[in-house]
């Protein structure tokens, strides 16, 4: 799968900066460097300079300088990827940039795949599979909550948890195929009633790994969140005191939002992705239903539903309000739903009793001047269970990985089942091995190329 050779790629964003980084991984990275290097206040060569070191000087080509750089030596096996690993701070200017990646895929290196640095990292023993896939979980996190589950996952928390479960797996799965030797002398390495506690609490553990995927996986992708009700109930000016800005077009004329409108932000760490959908309500104009054929598609992929009505024009027809949310009840029962109240500024003391008696559980809220916006983002906030996070625990965000675990406590319940009706050894061994199997499959020790370049491909360049 890896190819011994050297390879380079830009490490940061492409465009124009104040500095570029060029990174090289491979057995030549040194020297071929060295060839166009020549440092400011010496004549000192790479090849002699100690791991994790920091060199002054300019990359040239014969007599032409192209830039004056700062070149980080990283010797093997003390690198990112295992391997001897050169990274050049340029100045920013694509031109710069070009010029010395294709100096040096003239000297000797080639053009890094997708993930290739990373994919070096993980042939070499400097991370497990997990942990390299954690890697671009990190690059791609966009708020607290996903960056640290991505931080935690990379230090090879998750990846401790499932070796420590594979390790004392094995132990007994030795046991139980020793006794497979000996299975003429009739004897017993293997303690029943121990294996039967190990099975018990595996079974346990991996029974919470799963169930943290249901946090983990709208951590890691935000959680959308879809703003419905009739027109010109104020859906747009929420959207735009949600996010502090002016996102949405806001009018009084019914109908102004056509299609969907999404936006993202964090609130205490985790990201929610609200989409301001278009009025519901009978109409002829055949733009307008199309965005409301829309709505009802964005309600569908919606997590929560928030149902917005303006609580001014509904005062004197509450039953209607109740109907309304009861139909969005019955259509998604499986969706938390949080009412809300809007324009409750032009409401007197009298009018905001009967709505609060009248409607339960409602939120009061006045989109224009943003009195309710703070209790609705603790509101939405609560929806999440985020004690795992708060308590370091280990999340689940990965899709293969949850996968993986499913499949391995498949497995550990037939162990279990097997035990608890005095199953033999050598069929107990084969539901072991397939446990097993699935434990390696997350951390990498079981793998294949296609898993590999799959995995990898989603990977950005020079990482």
């Amino acid at each position: 799968m890896m190819e011994n050779d050297t390879i380079i790629a830009l490490a940061t964003p492409s465009g124009a900066g104040a500095i570029a980084v060029i990174r090289l991984s491979g057995p030549k990275a040194i020297s071929i460097i060295d060839a166009n290097f020549k440092s400011v206040k010496s004549q000192k060569t790479l090849s002699t300079q100690k791991t994790h070191t920091i060199h002054l000087g300019h990359i040239v080509e014969g007599r032409k300088t192209l830039d004056e750089v700062l070149v980080s030596v990283f010797l093997n096996p003390n690198s990112y990827t295992g391997e001897d690993v050169v990274e050049i701070s340029c100045h920013g200017s694509n031109y710069i940039q070009q010029e010395i990646i294709q100096l040096f895929l003239r000297n000797g290196c080639r053009m890094a795949s997708a993930g290739e640095f990373t994919l070096r990292a993980f042939l070499n023993g400097k991370l497990d599979l997990s942990q390299a896939e954690a890697v671009a979980d990190l690059i791609a996190s966009d708020n607290e909550a996903s960056h640290q589950i991505a931080m935690q996952q990379m230090r090879g928390g998750f990846s401790s948890e499932i070796a420590k479960l594979r390790e004392e797996l094995l132990n007994f799965a030795s046991l139980i195929e020793l006794e497979l030797d000996f299975a003429e002398e009739d004897v017993e390495f293997a303690d029943r009633t121990q294996f039967k506690s190990l099975v018990d609490r595996i079974g346990f553990v991996l029974k919470r790994l799963i169930d943290s995927f249901a946090v983990g996986n709208v951590i890691k992708n935000g959680i959308p969140v879809a703003i419905v009700g009739e027109p010109n109930v104020g859906k747009s000016t929420l959207l735009n005191a949600l996010l502090n800005e002016d996102r949405a077009i806001v009018s009084e004329v019914a109908g102004t939002t056509r299609d969907t409108i999404e936006d993202e932000i964090s609130i205490g760490g985790i990201g929610f992705r609200f989409i301001d959908t278009a009025g519901i309500r009978e109409t002829e104009d055949i733009v307008e239903s199309i965005g409301i054929k829309k709505t009802f598609e964005k309600i569908d992929q919606a997590q929560v539903v928030v149902y917005l009505f303006d609580s001014l024009n509904s005062i004197s027809n509450l039953n209607q309000v109740q109907i309304e949310i009861e139909k969005i009840k019955n259509k998604y029962p499986q969706k938390p739903l949080i009412i809300i109240a809007n324009k409750i500024d032009k409401l007197d003391d009298i009018q905001l009793a009967k709505l609060n008696a009248e409607v339960s559980n409602v939120h009061l809220l006045s989109a224009k001047t943003g009195f309710g916006v703070e209790q609705l983002t603790s509101s939405l906030l609560n929806l999440i269970n985020t004690g795992a996070l708060r308590n370091n625990e280990t999340i689940v965000t990965n899709s293969r990985h949850y996968d993986a675990l499913l499949k391995a406590f498949e497995e550990v319940n037939k162990v279990k089942h097997g035990l608890e009706s005095g199953l033999s050894g050598d069929l107990l061994a084969i539901d072991i091995r397939q446990a097993l199997y699935h434990f390696g499959e997350i951390t990498g020790e079981i793998t294949n190329d296609d898993l590999l370049g799959n995995i990898f491909a989603n990977f950005c360049i020079g990482k």
